[in-house]
């Protein structure tokens, strides 16, 4: 039972010698060879988290409303939406819409557990294009993030 016992151990050791690419032959040599390779793994992942976090901005301040703007026949359906309350939000884009020369038409909002927008706007020269009201809204959206 013991050369069973003993056969079974140095399979797992020659298993765990090609996965670290160790060249020791004795079971302490592949062992601290093992314990290295943890360790520089372990390092590998810390500075990939490192680079994850420097190229990102954090979640919480990232979380900005999504917007979308549609073409209608006569003016744009623009959509902001927040999963969370957004006080002072509605205010800033209704300033965009006036900047912008937009008269809202009809609008659905809704300001409780979260942030709904649902809007149509129409403009009376047709200058603008939906990308402008998008680039107008994301921009209010922006502004008062900062703000808050």
């Amino acid at each position: 039972m013991s050369s069973s016992r003993d056969r079974n151990m140095h399979e797992r050791l020659q298993r765990l010698r090609a996965i670290t690419n160790s060249s020791a032959m004795n079971k302490a040599s592949i062992i601290v060879d093992a314990s290295k390779y943890i360790n520089e793994l372990k390092q590998k992942v810390s500075r990939l988290n490192q680079e994850i976090g420097t190229s990102q901005t954090p979640i919480d301040e990232n979380q900005l409303p999504a917007v979308t703007v549609e073409t209608l026949e006569k003016g744009f359906l623009i959509n902001v939406f927040s999963d969370k309350n957004s006080p002072g939000l509605l205010v800033s884009i209704l300033e965009a819409f006036e900047n912008l020369g937009l008269d809202v038409l009809d609008a659905r909002v809704s300001c409780t557990d979260n942030f709904q927008l649902e809007a149509v706007g129409e403009e009376s020269d047709n200058s603008i294009d939906a990308q402008v009201v998008k680039q107008a809204v994301l921009q209010a959206v922006r502004n008062w993030s900062e703000q808050d």
